[in-house]
């Protein structure tokens, strides 16, 4: 069979020190089908704008269109609407990507009856706070989906980033937008398989994700993350999973024994918590090649700061959300 037309989108966001790399790895995909990448921009002001359009006036395969909402929801769902691929592959402005990306998306996409398909998330840094983060992601201790440590096709609740068909993106309503700008994939992913349609997960299908690069970057992430699932609870009255609630769980026995210590003196109880929670965490930190203490330390940020942010998505109650979805 000839290959299908593809649009590759993706939405940015002042993303001058990265777009280039991003463009030139999905200009250079080594498929024979027709390829375009549609890039939505949200008013960036440091160049990016201007990067952009330099590539649009030597790249005819390369489209760009306006995003005024400036958050990625809307801006895949206008990149998308303005597609002229059969198939649409999610690509973003701080991830690299494999010469072969597209036409092993496209490959894993055909050859399965998957309403989508991606790859695992692959973070990837040298050294210094950057590695750290990494070393706590790549552990199945701290990220335990199963599309983050895949090693064979196998069906998953989630992929990183993704492809899918133009047709069944549109049949849904496109992307929906969550008030903590997160979450985007996951629901979409949630919503077509409570319709019975699968998701799978192919380790084919390689990029190289840049962690954070700093302390509250890394904080604020994971927290809207935690915001982002107690959103889609609110918005489809299920989490996509019971994943999220153990780190909300740290974080609700860490403040109750804490309460009850300095209540009643009764220190132990927080005590043999936090330290199981700091064995664990030194067991994580043992079994990654970066720092132990700097994985440590960033397991830690993540667990607490996602812990956080789902009883605070959850106390900020359904009307934002709705709010958001109906805008």
């Amino acid at each position: 069979m000839s290959p299908p037309p593809v649009s590759i989108i993706l939405a940015v966001l002042n993303e001058v020190d990265n777009i280039d790399a991003v463009l030139d790895d999905l200009t250079g995909q080594e498929y024979e089908g027709f390829i375009e990448i549609v890039v939505a921009d949200g008013g960036s002001s440091d160049g990016t704008g201007r990067r952009l359009q330099a590539r649009v006036g030597n790249e005819p395969r390369v489209v760009v269109v306006d995003n005024p909402q400036r958050r990625q929801s809307p801006g895949l769902n206008l990149a998308a609407e303005r597609a002229a691929g059969e198939i649409l592959i999610r690509a973003d402005g701080h991830t690299r990507y494999a010469p072969d990306y597209v036409a092993r998306s496209v490959a894993a996409l055909r050859e399965t009856n998957a309403v989508a398909v991606g790859g695992p998330m692959n973070p990837v840094a040298l050294s210094g706070f950057p590695a750290a983060v990494a070393g706590a992601m790549n552990s199945p201790m701290v990220l335990p989906a199963r599309f983050h440590h895949a090693r064979r096709r196998e069906e998953v609740d989630t992929v990183y980033l993704g492809a899918f068909r133009r047709s069944d993106l549109l049949d849904i309503g496109g992307f929906r937008m969550f008030p903590s700008g997160t979450s985007e994939d996951a629901d979409l992913y949630a919503r077509w398989r409570a319709e019975g349609r699968t998701v799978i997960v192919d380790p084919a299908i390689r990029t190289e994700y840049a962690p954070r690069t700093s302390l509250g970057t890394l904080w604020k992430q994971y927290f809207r993350y935690g915001m982002g699932k107690a959103e889609m609870l609110w918005a489809n009255r299920r989490l996509p999973s019971l994943r999220p609630l153990a780190p909300a769980l740290l974080v609700a026995g860490l403040i109750a024994f804490g309460i009850l210590a300095f209540a009643t003196g009764f220190w132990w109880g927080l005590a043999g918590l936090a330290g199981a929670w700091l064995l664990w965490l030194l067991f994580v930190g043992l079994r990654s090649e970066a720092s132990t203490l700097g994985v440590m330390f960033a397991a830690a940020i993540m667990h607490l700061s996602y812990g956080i942010g789902l009883p605070w998505g959850l106390l900020r109650g359904p009307g934002p959300v709705r709010r958001s979805i109906d805008s």
